[in-house]
């Protein structure tokens, strides 16, 4: 075997490797809201920003969508456990206001999965 496709193989590897933790593995710290709070998230380089928010059960999630990612796949955020779709215009603020949520975690997408984030209701 020659020293090229062991070199080949090798970077092949590791390259898989990020793809999966970036997309998988890597979980960037949780933004927890405060009450009554207004929680703004930037659309942005393939990422939701914050992509990982905690808020009190019983209250209304209150969130402000602004998209700065001219992507075709960011043009829509899905909440699908609640059967909730919206459009984010490139550079325009959505407010997006959920109903008092019970103890679980709430999944949002944009339409194809690939942009990732979750509300966690505790």
């Amino acid at each position: 075997m020659s020293y090229d496709l062991i070199l080949a193989n090798l970077t092949a590897i590791l390259l898989i490797m990020f793809v999966l933790w970036w997309f998988f593995g890597s979980k960037p710290k949780a933004k927890t809201a405060a009450q009554d709070e207004v929680i703004k998230i930037t659309v942005k380089d393939g990422i939701y920003d914050p992509a990982n928010i905690v808020v009190q059960q019983g209250k209304p999630i209150r969130l402000q969508f602004i998209r700065h990612d001219p992507t075709p796949c960011a043009e829509t955020v899905v909440f699908a456990a609640l059967d909730l779709t919206y459009s984010l215009p490139l550079h325009q603020t959505i407010d997006i206001t959920l109903p008092p949520q019970s103890p679980k975690a709430i999944e949002f997408t944009c339409q194809m999965g690939m942009y990732r984030g979750s509300i966690t209701v505790v």
